[in-house]
């Protein structure tokens, strides 16, 4: 599997923004698709996550009720919708992959996108 984000860019501090994640390969349903990001200076931290079967969502505490993550199985797309967006939400966004079923652990990821950089201005 590749990853393929896209759809960052600038925005004002309460504006929104909707990354997207194009994937190729096989995903099956046991898999989970994750969004992560990595701040300035800062370690990656995790965002959100959906189970790739049950459309099952997790969240990340300081995103929980601005973001939401979603998926398209047919066109095996992972979109993040950002809402109410804040200048501590810049940082580089990250799709990945894992394959064990993994949610928040950025070790449980096995394949990673580019990234994409979303920077939110006050």
């Amino acid at each position: 599997v590749q990853l393929q984000a896209s759809g960052g860019g600038l925005v004002q501090a309460g504006g929104s923004l909707r990354l997207s994640c194009a994937a190729s390969g096989s995903i099956y349903s046991s898999h989970v698709m994750g969004w992560f990001r990595r701040a300035p200076g800062k370690e990656r931290d995790f965002v959100a996550a959906i189970r790739w079967g049950t459309g099952g969502t997790y969240y990340g505490d300081s995103v929980k009720g601005r973001f939401t993550i979603s998926r398209n199985r047919a066109e095996k797309m992972v979109y993040l919708q950002m809402d109410n967006l804040k200048p501590e939400d810049t940082a580089v966004y990250y799709c990945a992959q894992s394959r064990t079923g993994g949610l928040r652990l950025a070790s449980a990821y096995d394949v990673w996108g580019q990234g994409t950089l979303v920077t939110v201005s006050s």
